[in-house]
């Protein structure tokens, strides 16, 4: 009898992978509305709307977050469409994407709690935070694609060879985008942070197709050559 050439075990196909990834990203949503980053707030009879007003920046820090997951979920879905087969070390770079964006329910805890209750440094330190788990988050989709260019053989042949180098290209620039956000969100006003991280779900939500994929990047691409 002969050994397999290669352990079966370091090969699967997508089905356990993916359902697991969307259990996963579905906790972390239900977390995201649970106390205390969305709650009804403790008021006198007459007084609900302008306390529910006051309550703006757990709205914001929800909708920012809310919204980097379910792009998460969206892009992680359009990449795997790609992949045929899994390996231990896709696992691994699959759940270190998991493991940070698991994170997000606490830094958006403590945004909408520092804005609420605490003063200006503490909102400086709470935005420098959520932007450090935000970068933390796309550096580990650059991991990822990292590691699926070198490992060429588990994408699927139909793959563009523009692929790779355009999805580390959208997560680098998440890293960017949050360090920026991060420094301007201490050094200068914590809602440009803010503002940023409302912001950035928007751009990986319009690309999450892939960054050449959409609508003006087609056009570039169609494009008729100027005349010569």
């Amino acid at each position: 009898m002969t050994r397999p050439s290669e352990d079966p075990g370091t090969r699967a196909d997508l089905s356990r992978t993916v359902a697991f990834s969307d259990a996963v990203l579905a906790i972390i949503l239900t977390l995201l509305v649970l106390d205390p980053v969305l709650r009804v707030p403790e008021v006198r009879p007459g007084h609900l709307l302008p306390a529910l007003l006051d309550q703006w920046p757990r709205y914001a820090a929800y909708f920012a977050s809310f919204s980097y997951v379910a792009v998460v979920w969206l892009n992680h879905k359009a990449t795997f469409h790609r992949i045929r087969k899994t390996d231990r070390g896709l696992h691994y770079a699959n759940l270190f994407i998991l493991f940070t964006t698991a994170l997000m329910p606490f830094p958006t805890a403590v945004v909408s709690h520092a804005f609420l209750v605490l003063t200006l440094p503490d909102q400086r330190v709470a935005i420098a935070f959520y932007a450090a788990i935000g970068a933390l988050m796309c550096a580990s989709w650059l991991a990822f694609f990292q590691y699926l260019a070198r490992r060429p053989d588990l994408v699927k042949d139909e793959v563009d060879e523009r692929f790779y180098p355009a999805e580390r290209l959208r997560a680098m620039v998440g890293v960017v985008l949050y360090a920026v956000a991060g420094v301007a969100g201490y050094l200068i006003a914590p809602l440009i942070g803010m503002g940023v991280f409302v912001v950035l779900p928007v751009f990986y939500a319009i690309t999450s197709a892939g960054l050449y994929a959409t609508p003006f990047a087609r056009r570039i691409a169609h494009r008729p050559p100027p005349p010569a």
